[in-house]
């Protein structure tokens, strides 16, 4: 089942995908154009990787890591489908990352990577937008980097676990203005999702709703106010997202 957190006639509601349309709690159907999309989970801590798949390390002119290259965000950077991220005045280089999301579904603390897939409630999709003009170290990317308000827009829907069989066999792709510019699979992540969440748990509990991004392949490029970006995975769905000028 997809699930979606929406605002809607004056108030925020949880639907359900059906059949193109929301299904609301209360039995209503809606369209999908009468509604602002939310991001469909309110995390309390996001951790997001750098360099998880071979491909993107290798674009960059890095090895792979050897452990994970793990860094937090913000819940305020998140933004809905169809929202607007801002590019920074004067900046060079921003750009995209599409990257599955992972969606934890009970509280996880001390989790073996053989029963990790019981933690997690769900997948959607993350475009983990950078400004590489703020970038001191690929290791650690700063706050202006990755943490900006609006910079991460993520949805639309929360799909349930048992809904994808194989979530490291996954294709992902971005499309820029409607040309293909980024694709690759989830199958060629460094470190799997069984791992991180092991690896995640071992030193830190993480609760229902909490979120780990899991990085993304090699295809990035600069975008500019006007362009429409869309990430999207295979079984998950289309992430639209439109690049507006800084404020003045």
């Amino acid at each position: 089942m997809k699930h979606a957190r929406i605002a809607y006639s004056g108030a925020i509601k949880h639907a359900t995908s059906h059949n193109g349309q929301l299904l609301l709690d209360d039995g209503r159907l809606i369209s999908q154009e009468s509604v602002i999309w939310l991001p469909p989970v309110t995390p309390a801590i996001i951790l997001a990787l750098g360099l998880n798949y071979t491909s993107h390390a290798k674009e960059l002119s890095f090895q792979p890591p050897k452990e994970p290259l793990a860094f937090s965000k913000t819940p305020g950077s998140l933004i809905g489908h169809l929202g607007q991220t801002r590019r920074p005045a004067g900046v060079t280089h921003m750009h995209y990352e599409c990257e599955l999301a992972v969606v934890i579904g009970k509280t996880a603390r001390s989790v073996p990577r053989q029963r990790a897939h019981d933690f997690i409630a769900g997948y959607t999709i993350a475009n983990d937008y950078a400004i590489r003009d703020y970038l001191e170290n690929y290791y650690r990317p700063n706050l202006r980097v990755k943490s900006r308000d609006h910079a991460t827009p993520i949805g639309p829907f929360l799909v349930d676990a048992a809904d994808i069989p194989d979530p490291m066999n996954l294709r992902l792709t971005t499309t820029v203005n409607g040309k293909l510019t980024q694709q690759g699979n989830t199958k060629d992540m460094v470190f799997d999702i069984p791992f991180l969440i092991e690896h995640f748990t071992s030193f830190m509990t993480l609760q229902p709703g909490d979120l780990i991004l899991t990085g993304t392949p090699e295809g990035l490029v600069n975008v500019n106010p006007g362009d429409e970006v869309i990430t999207e995975i295979e079984s998950i769905g289309r992430l639209i997202n439109t690049i507006v000028e800084d404020w003045t």
